[in-house]
């Protein structure tokens, strides 16, 4: 059994591993209503739904009641872990895992969890020790864990997969070399406002694909700027791409160098966020594989200068061909079958 929800971010890894494993093993994923039941739903994976406790940031009252709602939540997950009977439950972070990892553990069942980025989440903190196993992304998170783990991030297959001719036939796009912008899954406002004030002048180099989140579109007559809402599949929107301007969640950056793509990183950087991405971004930086600029410097004409630096980046490109960091499915689905034994 699977958890981890809230974000785009805490599921698509889940569903990477369970595409690896479903042809093997009877596969169920435990959730809230939120952005993993519908992804569940589409994907045909046997869906359980809970209600999970959310600590909010900064709001001290918000947050009295948890205690309270964690034990209804914890017996509600049990009760659910009951009737399946998993072998294992996996968790991919994020508040959703924290009653269903409890729940487990109280009835014996192995619990292995997956750590995204360099620096840990509140709930794989919180569940780390009632873990058999935590993998994580980075090397150095998994120093910070007794029962740590390196194995990589999570990948969807099918971004290894896309042609770049038939990318670029299917965004009607042009020969010249494509920027890609995104923003996570609900688009970013000051990224979407910074690249449409550049985009003109980009455009008379490159292709702009600009995926800008739900209801995010606006009127636009620049050649060679095309705007979407949402991609479904994302090794259609990487196969065109020649460089990239995106946050520096730690999912897609992992993919983005994997594929060897030159990107500028804009990490996500305010009040509602824990650092997390500066973080990962600082990371890279330091190895050489992309370019970071903050969010609080971000202005449409250092957009400008630094795209076109990115794309005129020799070192960078050469860093990004030796780099080792590649999908770590294999190494994950190998820890799960191990503590399926």
């Amino acid at each position: 059994m699977f958890s981890g929800g809230g974000s785009a971010g805490h599921v698509i890894p889940n569903i990477a591993i369970i595409e690896d494993l479903k042809n093997t093993y009877s596969v169920s994923y435990i959730g809230t209503g939120a952005i993993e039941e519908s992804i569940c739903k589409s994907n045909a994976i046997s869906f359980y739904k809970f209600e999970a406790v959310k600590f909010v940031r900064g709001k001290i009252l918000c947050n009295l009641a948890i205690p309270f709602k964690l034990l209804k939540s914890i017996k509600h997950a049990g009760k659910i872990l009951d009737k399946v009977k998993p072998d294992l439950l996996f968790c991919k972070g994020g508040y959703v895992c924290i009653a269903p990892t409890i729940a487990a553990k109280k009835r014996g069942i192995p619990v292995i969890t997956h750590e995204s980025d360099v620096c840990s989440g509140l709930a794989n903190k919180l569940i780390g020790r009632k873990c058999e196993k935590v993998l994580t992304t980075f090397p150095s998170t998994a120093e910070r864990f007794s029962n740590g783990i390196h194995t990589g991030s999570p990948m969807r297959k099918n971004i290894f997969e896309g042609d770049k001719e038939e990318a670029k036939k299917h965004f009607k796009i042009d020969d010249r070399p494509t920027l890609l912008v995104f923003g996570g899954g609900s688009g970013s406002k000051i990224i979407n406002e910074n690249i449409r004030k550049a985009a003109f002048d980009l455009c008379k180099k490159f292709n702009i694909l600009h995926v800008c989140g739900k209801g995010n579109t606006v009127d636009s007559n620049i050649y060679g700027y095309k705007q979407i809402e949402f991609v479904n599949d994302m090794g259609m929107a990487y196969a065109c791409a020649d460089a990239a301007v995106a946050r520096c969640g730690s999912n897609s950056a992992n993919e983005l160098i994997a594929l060897k793509i030159p990107t500028l990183f804009i990490p996500l950087q305010n009040s509602s966020s824990r650092g997390d991405q500066v973080v990962n971004a600082e990371y890279f930086k330091g190895m050489g594989l992309c370019r970071v600029l903050s969010e609080k410097e971000l202005s449409p004409e250092l957009l400008k200068n630094e795209v076109c630096a990115l794309f005129n980046d020799g070192k960078l490109k050469s860093a990004l061909a030796a780099s080792t960091i590649e999908c770590g499915n294999k190494n994950i689905i190998k820890e799960i079958k191990l503590s399926l034994r």
